[in-house]
C-alpha cells in the first residue's frame, strides 16, 4: 500500500535589500524607544537639507531597494522621505511629545508584530 507524500514546502522568497533594511530599522526604533521616558517620542533627523526633523509615524519599503519614512515635520506638515537603501543614513532623535495629556506615541510596536513593551513602550509604562 502506497502512502501519500506530503507536498514539499515552497522555498521562502529571500528578503530584498529594502525588506532587510526595513526589518533592521524597526529593531533600532524599538530599542531607541525603550530608552525614552514618558515625555519623549522618536523622530528622525534629516541630514543634507533644510527639512529638519521628521516625527516618524511609519516606515515602509518597495522591493527591491526603496525605504520610505512618513510622518510630520516640525510645523506639523505631512512629510515623506523616499530613500534608496544604498543611501540609507538615519539619525534617531528624542523629541518632546505632543500634548500633555496623551501618552507618548510609540511606533516600534505598530511597525511589526512581536512588540513586548507596554502600551507606551518605556520604563514609565505600568
Amino acid at each position: 500500500m502506497a502512502t501519500a507524500k506530503k507536498p514539499a514546502k515552497a522555498a521562502a522568497k529571500p528578503k530584498s535589500p529594502a525588506e532587510w533594511a526595513h526589518d533592521r530599522l524597526i529593531l533600532y526604533i524599538r530599542n531607541f524607544e525603550s530608552q525614552l521616558d514618558a515625555t519623549q517620542e522618536v523622530a528622525m533627523g534629516l541630514a543634507g537639507d533644510e527639512t529638519g526633523v521628521l516625527r516618524i509615524e511609519g516606515i515602509g519599503f518597495f522591493d527591491p531597494d526603496i525605504i520610505t519614512f512618513y510622518g510630520r515635520d516640525e510645523g506639523g506638515a505631512r512629510t515623506q522621505l523616499i530613500q534608496h537603501v544604498s543611501q540609507l543614513s538615519v539619525t534617531l532623535r528624542a523629541i518632546p511629545k505632543e500634548g500633555d495629556t496623551e501618552p507618548p506615541r510609540r511606533i516600534g510596536f505598530q511597525l511589526h508584530a512581536g512588540w513586548t513593551g507596554g502600551d507606551s513602550g518605556d520604563g514609565s509604562a505600568s
